[in-house]
Parts: C-alpha cells; structure tokens; sequence
C-alpha cells in the first residue's frame, strides 16, 4: 500500500510565513505607503480622501481601488496599524501568491460592497475593511481545512481581537460598517476557498498489494 506524503507542508496547515522575514519586510513597506499617503495628504492640497468609495456613483467605483489607502486623519491610521501588520502577516501563511489573491478578494468585494449600499454622499476612506477580512479568513480557514494549529491561532486571535467584530453591525457614527461587514465577509469567503484548493491539491492513496 502506497499513502500520500505526510502533509505537514500543507499550506493550510502554517501559521507563521514559509518566509517569515521577507514578509514581516513586505508588509512593513505595505504600511509605509498608508503612512506615505497619509503625510501627501496632510501636507498638500490633493485632498486625498476625496478619493474614496462614493457608493453609487459612476466616479466613486475608483475608490475601490484608492479607499484602503487612505485614511482620515493620523488617529484613524493609527488606530489601524497594528492590526493591518498583524493580519497581513499571518494571512501570508500560505505564500505571498496566496496572499495576493485573498487580499484580491477581500479588497474588491468589501469596497463594491461599501459602493453598493453606503451611505449617499459619503466617502469611505481606511484600510479597516482589509483588516476584517484577514481577520476572519484567520478565524475561519483552520475550522473549513480541519487544522488543530490554525484553529488554535483562531481562538487566539478571536480572544485578543474579537471585539472589533461588533464593528460589523451599524449605529457608529462615521464608522462604515458596510465596509467592515462585507470585508469580513470576502474574508471568509477565501477562507473556504483556499481551504477547498487545498483539498484538492493533496494526492490521493494508492493502494498496492
């Protein structure tokens, strides 16, 4: 009887980076360009947050793209720094090509989210709706791929940072909640599917005599 390799090398299964130093490096230079833009913003007149999701309108679908970059003030930036480091560095576990396509998701379904059904005359600004989408895509692909390490990374994190997940429900003012509900819903949407392709991805029993 043949059987698969062990799968210890799953991706799935990591919890830290396959290349830990290179990626606490990316995501370092990632948080220098939120600060970059931060410091343009203050010390000119571009009036960067102009630039974020204006829900419904033709010229406010480029947001999607700008929104997570930006920031409304240096409180509003740093309140999100630590977590945006945090996240996007556990949520590298699985590779940086992997990371790419989960932040992909998280990016562009949160922020047609927020441009679907945000307020009118509104523009949503902040990286908050990464942060809930690596948070829950953190929480929920050990549970979706059965793995006893990236569950009980789950359950540390849920007890660390869990209570910014009320952030999801509205009733704060000048907060987008459609932002944090629909990244955190992207987030777990790529947790199932990268859960499946690597399901798919492991060889199967070969029985021998």
């Amino acid at each position: 009887m043949v059987v698969p390799a062990p799968a210890s090398r799953r991706s799935i299964a990591r919890v830290l980076p396959p290349a830990p130093v290179r990626s606490l490096f990316f995501m370092l230079l990632f948080t220098g360009v939120l600060y970059i833009a931060e410091f343009v913003d203050q010390l000119t007149a571009l009036r960067l947050d102009d630039d974020g999701i204006v829900p419904r309108t033709f010229d406010g679908l480029d947001g999607i793209i700008w929104a997570p970059l930006l920031h409304a003030g240096w409180p509003h930036l740093l309140a999100n720094t630590v977590p945006f480091l945090v996240f996007g560095f556990l949520a590298m576990a699985g590779g940086f090509r992997q990371f790419v396509v989960v932040t992909a998701m998280i990016w562009l379904l949160g922020g047609l989210g927020v441009w679907l059904i945000g307020p009118e005359n509104t523009s949503t600004v902040g990286a908050s709706g990464l942060i809930f989408g690596w948070l829950v895509f953190l929480l929920a692909r050990g549970f979706f791929a059965r793995s006893g390490r990236q569950i009980l990374l789950a359950v540390v994190l849920f007890v660390i940072w869990g209570g910014i997940l009320f952030g999801i429900l509205p009733g704060q003012a000048g907060i987008s909640w459609q932002a944090h509900l629909f990244g955190a819903v992207a987030g777990l949407l790529a947790a199932r599917l990268v859960a499946r392709a690597d399901r798919r991805s492991r060889p199967a029993p070969i029985l021998g005599a």
